[in-house]
């Protein structure tokens, strides 16, 4: 059995979400990394007034994942494969020893600058829960027109369907939507139709850059957003982190390469739950945990109920404090 990491997307943000990262040196060398990088203190991104900004969300999340992934892994947690969400991958990608952090830091301000300067206002994404992918596929047909735009985004799960584009295109989706019985038609927390054909300029930069990055090949498995699939070298990974943007996440499809892979424990890295209940839902012979609804410690506790060796320092502290509860 093995362990896959998750790394979560924007919409998964939340203030102090950097404040309250686990007390790790990984994790403090991580943030000093990051900062150096954007030439400013990373931890002025996660107040409520920054995390208005897109580039403060996708900047934030890319240092949380890479700092607690870089924390487990010092402590003996070695991931069999890794999987983002979204902006998420590139913090996978991080992890996975493909993508140097200062090239991801650098990727990832210029990916969020880009979305937010094609779409300032008036689009987004929306989630319908109850409805099957062809029915959704069905409902965006039907409302789609050149002045309001709307396209099937993420496949989260089989009845779990992201869509992105105009305020108008998906608001119509989500009203057809719910008289054809789903059981949740809402709008999420995120102001670009990020996965969608809108944002191919925003894709051609990144190629562009790319192309000037050498990507490492990756220690371990790394699963697409694009096509779902497992991925085992630098151009596949380098590929994906270009085209995200620009085309719906089959991430039900890569998490379940995750289970087909053997991994039987998920673990989610901060902020937030969601894939860790997606999993769960999907999957219920696989252990889920969010690393930042508990702690650091809980995490590695159940890394080594997995057969995963620990650092002998952390191992000494687990069996001490399960003495200490015994007396």
């Amino acid at each position: 059995m093995s362990v896959a990491f998750l790394f979560p997307g924007q919409g998964s943000q939340v203030p102090g979400m950097l404040h309250t990262l686990p007390d790790h040196p990984a994790i403090g060398r991580t943030l000093d990394e990051v900062s150096e990088g954007l030439g400013e203190n990373v931890l002025e991104l996660d107040s409520t007034e920054a995390l208005r900004s897109t580039v403060s969300v996708q900047l934030a999340l890319l240092a949380s994942g890479v700092g607690v992934a870089r924390a487990l892994i010092a402590e003996g947690v070695e991931p069999e494969a890794v999987a983002g969400m979204s902006v998420g991958a590139f913090a996978a990608a991080v992890a996975a020893g493909a993508l140097d952090l200062d090239d991801g830091v650098r990727l990832v301000k210029q990916r969020a600058e880009g979305m937010v300067k094609l779409y300032p206002k008036g689009y987004g994404l929306a989630a319908i829960v109850g409805l099957t992918e062809k029915q959704v596929s069905t409902l965006v047909e039907a409302a789609y027109t050149e002045q309001n735009p709307v396209y099937v985004g993420n496949i989260n799960a089989p009845r779990q369907i992201v869509i992105a584009g105009s305020d108008e295109g998906m608001d119509k989706v989500l009203e057809a939507a719910r008289k054809s019985g789903a059981r949740k038609a809402v709008r999420l927390n995120v102001s670009e139709p990020s996965h969608c054909p809108l944002l191919e300029p925003v894709a051609d930069a990144l190629r562009e850059s790319l192309q000037a990055i050498h990507l490492q090949q990756p220690k371990m498995v790394y699963l697409g957003n694009v096509t779902g699939r497992a991925l085992r070298n630098a151009e596949a990974i380098s590929e994906d982190l270009t085209n995200n943007i620009a085309h719906g996440v089959r991430w039900y499809d890569a998490t379940t390469v995750l289970e087909e892979l053997g991994c039987r424990l998920f673990l989610e890295m901060p902020p937030g739950h969601v894939l860790s209940e997606l999993g769960r839902e999907a999957f219920p012979d696989v252990r889920t945990l969010a690393v930042g609804e508990t702690s650091l410690k809980d995490a590695l506790r159940l890394a080594s109920q997995f057969g995963l060796r620990l650092q002998p320092k952390e191992v000494a502290a687990l069996i001490e404090e399960a003495a200490s509860h015994a007396r």
